[in-house]
């Protein structure tokens, strides 16, 4: 038995099947306007997850499921000892999401396992296809749930009590699907960790680059505030009687943007979820809880913003007499992905012939809880006009293939081909 340190140049996936498998997934939780909406531990996210598992057990791997709901499909290594090369992403969709975002990781990564089983390559290192579950946090915040289980940044309990805004639990739906696995979440052990995702921006299509060669994430802190007004009529109480969290709520989204474009260059901050109660039209909002996003690659910056934010923020409530809390519900470090495998990645670029370039990831990923947990790192693929998060968003068969061409050559080059 002998070792092939790199694959051929000419080796590259079936591109027309992997694009077949994108539109199959599609047809699940199709949206209303040619995107997804596949929210995590919904109906349509236990249709996908089984039709994900039909194509996987196809291509003789097997699978485990931890408590999370996170799944794991395996293919075996020549070395029993070694540990496996983890590839994935998440199938989980926005409520008006694409058909890429997350997906295109997922399958990417089953396109891989379909190219090495047509070509007959054997690996040292077995290879684990992961379908993370709750990436988006859409409905169960914060984003990355599982992966942040796996990594030890929230607890088991903390995980099943979080609620969606109908106060269901992520662990009663998840018993609900039936997707609760028996495996103890993050006991399993990785080599290393790739991902393969759209960008969700526009800097590859604007400087015309194949391939994102991801150095480092941007960290995040998702702030959710709680502003309590008075109800009362719009139209018959006066202006100068009135405790308007909806005006407070104005003047903190605007002081956000303010905080944000100081801040330039490398940072950026918006809301982009609030809830009215009662949200009607002639009554003045009892309360307001809207979620401020804010992200930068420097953490010093980060969480200099939050600092200034939950200040000024607490500054308009008090001026107007409206009350206010605030609770961080989600946030990660700026994440360094592992000098090895980002160069593994732009080497398999150049050998490709694709064009490439350096990017930092604006948005959050289970790479960046990977990360705290093994080497790991990304590749991306462009997206038509930046758009994500959106039912429009769309990329080409081309961006898609060369993504995944890049992922092939970059696992392979660390789970180590055996001939």
């Amino acid at each position: 038995m002998s070792v092939q340190t790199a694959p051929a140049e000419n080796l590259k996936i079936n591109r027309e099947r992997l694009w077949d498998s994108l539109m199959d997934m599609a047809r699940i939780g199709p949206g209303i306007a040619g995107g997804n909406n596949r929210q995590t531990l919904t109906d349509e996210d236990g249709e996908g997850r089984r039709l994900f598992q039909t194509w996987c057990e196809a291509a003789g791997m097997t699978m485990g499921v931890d408590a999370m709901g996170t799944m794991f499909m395996r293919r075996e290594g020549t070395d029993p000892d070694a540990l496996p090369v983890y590839v994935g992403s998440h199938l989980d969709t926005q409520p008006t999401g694409g058909k890429y975002d997350g997906v295109l990781g997922v399958l990417g990564a089953l396109e891989v396992v379909r190219t090495m089983d047509d070509l007959g390559i054997k690996t040292k290192h077995p290879i684990v296809i992961v379908n993370w579950a709750n990436e988006e946090g859409a409905r169960f915040a914060p984003a990355m749930l599982a992966s942040g289980v796996f990594a030890g940044v929230h607890t088991l309990d903390y995980a099943y009590a979080r609620k969606d805004l109908d106060g269901k639990t992520y662990g009663a739906e998840l018993e609900r699907i039936g997707w609760k696995g028996d495996e103890t979440v993050g006991a399993r052990k990785m080599h290393a960790y790739y991902e393969l995702h759209i960008e969700q921006g526009p800097i590859l299509e604007a400087e015309g680059k194949d391939i994102g060669v991801v150095t480092h994430c941007q960290g995040l802190w998702w702030l959710e505030f709680t502003l309590t007004g008075r109800e009362a009529h719009t139209g018959s109480t006066p202006m100068a009687m009135r405790v308007n969290a909806g005006l407070a709520m104005a003047r903190i989204l605007e002081m956000v943007q303010e905080v944000a474009m100081a801040a330039q260059p490398g940072a950026v901050g918006g809301v982009g979820q609030m809830k009215f109660s009662p949200n009607s039209r002639n009554v003045l909002p009892g309360s307001v809880v809207f979620t401020v996003d804010i992200r930068s690659p420097d953490q010093a910056k980060l969480d200099g913003m939050r600092a200034q934010i939950e200040a000024r923020a607490a500054k308009i409530c008090d001026e107007l007499g409206v009350g206010h809390s605030v609770e961080a519900v989600g946030h990660f470090d700026p994440v360094t992905f592992e000098p090895e495998l980002v160069e593994h990645v732009r080497t398999a670029a150049e050998r490709l012939g694709y064009s490439h370039m350096n990017i930092i990831s604006g948005a959050g990923h289970d790479a960046c809880w990977a990360a705290k947990v093994a080497p790991a790192t990304m590749v991306m693929c462009p997206c038509v006009g930046g758009l994500s998060h959106n039912e429009a968003e769309e990329i080409s068969p081309d961006w898609a293939a060369a993504g995944t061409d890049v992922l092939l050559h970059a696992v392979l080059e660390t789970a180590v081909i055996v001939e």
